[in-house]
């Protein structure tokens, strides 16, 4: 039985998908390689097509080298993308896409919900980038995290069990946070909530994808046997909103 969600103590929390729109992100910072109309058919690029490609790669090559920084990672798939495509690109492109996160917008609800979040909750990220990178996306963020787990920090990328082994021995330790008190928050099904349920964390799908009632998989890498979760929300907003919904009917 699902407990409400005022019970928990801690909000773990998926960046890029969930808090930040990263698939708006990579296409604006695609659009340098995408533009060139006499090497390509563009109308066959669609967004759906491009990002996919970007999900196979991404996956891929986080698997493969699980030490490399978000940045050089990103400029690698960038590669990737333009030989899969045969588009050609230059080193300077591919490293301004592997630099471009800063520049990845928030959800338009993102501040507001996580302010309303903090109130009730210690606010942490586990998340695929790298320190630099977290830190310019945080300042569209609008609060202080209460603790910021990172790839680079941990030495391997989402769903890797050492990442969510890493979280629950820093929360413990840290905060004294036991597996019961957590609530991992995040949209993407690959990366967070196949391993959430591996390892028995409550799960809240941010559904911003609204995947639940149709198969547009974007930016995330296709999930054949999709995992269980306890909590259901289209926005980050809408799950503030149960919160103090839930308080109301108990006050």
């Amino acid at each position: 039985m699902v407990k409400p969600l005022n019970e928990y103590s801690v909000l773990t929390f998926d960046c890029y998908g969930t808090l930040i729109d990263w698939e708006s992100g990579i296409w604006d910072a695609l659009q340098p390689l995408l533009m060139d109309i006499h090497q390509i058919d563009s109308a066959n690029l669609t967004r759906n097509l491009v990002l996919g490609s970007f999900a196979r790669h991404e996956s891929t090559h986080q698997n493969n080298h699980p030490k490399m920084l978000y940045p050089e990672l990103l400029a690698n798939v960038h590669q990737l993308l333009a030989d899969e495509f045969r588009i050609k690109t230059t080193d300077d492109m591919n490293q301004a896409f592997g630099h471009s996160v800063p520049h990845w917008p928030a959800f338009p609800d993102t501040a507001d919900a996580l302010r309303e979040l903090a109130k009730h909750y210690k606010l942490v990220i586990l998340s695929n980038i790298d320190n630099q990178g977290f830190a310019a996306s945080n300042r569209k963020l609008g609060v202080t995290f209460d603790a910021v787990y990172t790839a680079e920090m941990i030495g391997s990328y989402k769903p890797a069990d050492r990442n969510f082994k890493f979280m629950l021995k820093r929360l413990r330790e840290d905060f004294g946070f036991e597996r019961e008190d957590i609530l991992h928050t995040a949209q993407s099904l690959h990366h967070d909530h196949v391993p959430a349920r591996t390892h028995n964390l409550a799960n809240a799908w941010i559904d911003r994808q609204n995947l639940a009632k149709k198969s547009s998989w974007g930016a995330t890498a296709v999930v054949e046997e999709r995992p269980r979760y306890d909590y259901l929300f289209p926005s980050l907003q809408a799950m503030a909103n149960a919160l103090e919904a839930e308080l109301g009917r108990k006050g």
